[in-house]
């Protein structure tokens, strides 16, 4: 009796550390591309070097019957602990009880109970076998991961069927896919508040960019009404473009810039760029490309289609057919021109969107938009309705302070771009960032450039992780940025507690982090 009841907290403890790692799990995509593994590999000391590890060894020294005793309350610190944690913590993206993860925690249901049968031989060796299950957690979900591959797999199967056939069944429905490096999302929601100002289109939720999110819009959203299905599109390697456009089919294309965004998962520079015109080459003879002329990767490559395309620029205003200039940033929003080069018409446009990447995404929706039959009138009034997308140069109140959002940015350019609008604030300027993810061999100089740029544009800079962040760091030395002036900590937690000691009457946050919620450099 007392060997179970001493279990009890240990099953609610393993309960939430396995909610952990599936949030993991999920944000690293099912470890798709090993990310999972990578993001345990990248954590070893906190996953397997922690209070766990040493109060697990110290009670094997502890004969029976006080054993159970004391794992039973060494269970409770722990679960206390758990609490003290997630209540410090800051979650960007909490777990999400899918039907993927329901089925997983069934699997890991099953896989927890088998301990048990180490009761065949000894209590203790029951207890050993309980203990590496919740040590190794990270793997066991892996492992139930793994061993739901083939369900997931027939279901996957079922509801791509599913899909193509409501797809088929909407004759008048036109699709346009949207990608590239980044600004993906932006570029999606701006598109469908500007086109719905006539139209009826439905746009991807969230970041339903992967066949499955593409299948579970189609199945669950999609209706007869719907003029088009704007189906944003990410991938992180070779031909996973082309597999989402052999699923929908899209007539129109919208390709943001192309950076080095997942270029660990990728590869190289080439294959990401030829990846992501897999949109544009997939596009019918009669459908139609938005292309960027800024973007030096967009205008060399040369494109094995015959579609129409219209490039949007801000400075390549020779090839641009549409473009912006008179822009005027401030922390209110943007102002510009839009200049039609083949009407010889013009357009100024106001907006609450914040950096030059949204002007892209603007002149994208609006060239679009104006193929698709929108007056200057309805593309004024669709351009108004956008609002800010959180977690992207979003601006908010974070108590007495004004807090820049820019949470999920990976890429150099945008995260530049995101420090020159916290640059136009007249109050005390703070930058707390994780770097850029994913870069591979490309990372130390691309984080160490980031720091050098940072250095006339920030009073403070606070960094997350001392190894992820050392070429931030080296940049700003090199650049003679004040050593008093560098915080580096472990968590983005500790980098908000450090606010309220270094703030002035009116302070600026930039949060930029691509970091996954739970990390955590020790």
């Amino acid at each position: 009796m007392v060997f179970f009841v001493s279990l009890v907290p240990y099953f609610i403890y393993l309960f939430l550390k396995t909610t952990k790692n599936l949030q993991m799990l999920q944000q690293n995509r099912y470890n798709r591309g090993n990310k999972y593994l990578k993001w345990v590999k990248s954590n070893l000391k906190k996953n397997f070097l922690n209070w766990e590890f040493f109060g697990f060894l110290l009670l094997f020294f502890i004969r029976r019957p006080f054993f159970e005793l004391l794992f039973f309350f060494y269970m409770l610190v722990l679960i206390a602990l758990s609490f003290y944690e997630y209540k410090r913590s800051v979650t960007k993206l909490p777990l999400k009880y899918t039907g993927r993860i329901l089925r997983l925690l069934v699997t890991l249901f099953v896989l927890y109970l088998a301990p048990f049968l180490g009761l065949l031989i000894d209590e203790t060796l029951c207890f050993i076998l309980f203990v590496f299950m919740l040590y190794l957690n990270a793997f066991v979900v892996v492992l139930a991961n793994s061993l739901n591959f083939p369900i997931e797999k027939m279901i996957n199967y079922y509801f791509k069927m599913k899909s193509l056939k409501r797809l088929k069944s909407f004759k008048n429905l036109e699709v346009i896919g949207v990608t590239g490096s980044y600004g993906k999302t932006s570029s999606k929601n701006i598109l469908n508040d500007v086109l719905s100002v006539k139209f009826n289109p439905l746009k991807t939720p969230k970041n339903y960019n992967t066949p499955f999110g593409l299948m579970i819009t189609i199945n669950d959203y999609l209706d007869k009404f719907h003029d088009y299905f704007i189906a944003e599109m990410g991938a992180c390697k070779k031909n996973e473009i082309k597999e989402l456009c052999d699923l929908v089919h899209p007539k129109y294309g919208i390709l943001t810039k192309i950076g080095m965004a997942h270029l660990e998962t990728f590869g190289s520079q080439e294959t990401i760029i030829k990846t992501k015109f897999e949109l544009i080459e997939s596009l019918p003879k009669e459908g139609l490309g938005v292309l960027n002329a800024d973007d030096e990767n967009q205008v060399n490559y040369a494109l094995k289609n015959t579609c129409s395309i219209l490039w949007i620029g801000i400075d390549n205003k020779e090839k641009a057919d549409i473009y912006a200039d008179e822009i005027q940033l401030s922390s209110e929003g943007t102002t510009f021109t839009c200049h039609f080069k083949k009407e010889k018409e013009t357009l100024v446009i106001q907006t609450r969107l914040l950096g030059r990447a949204n002007i892209y995404n603007l002149l994208a929706a609006i060239a679009l938009g104006k193929h698709l039959g929108l007056t200057k009138e309805q593309l004024e009034l669709g351009v108004k309705k956008v609002k800010p997308i959180e977690h992207r140069l979003n601006m908010k109140k974070y108590y007495d302070m004004v807090l820049i959002d820019d949470a999920y940015n990976a890429n150099i350019e945008g995260a530049k771009m995101a420090l020159d609008v916290l640059n136009l604030s007249k109050g005390k300027k703070i930058v707390i960032s994780s770097g850029i993810i994913e870069l591979g061999a490309l990372s130390y100089e691309t984080n160490k450039e980031l720091g050098k740029y940072m250095v006339s544009r920030v009073d403070v800079a606070i960094l997350i992780g001392e190894k992820q962040t050392k070429p931030i760091y080296d940049g700003l030395i090199e650049k003679k940025f004040k050593k008093e002036n560098i915080y580096v900590v472990q968590t983005i937690q500790e980098g908000l507690n450090l606010l309220n000691k270094l703030k002035e009457k009116e302070t600026y946050i930039l949060l930029q982090s691509d970091l996954p919620d739970i990390f955590n450099e020790s």
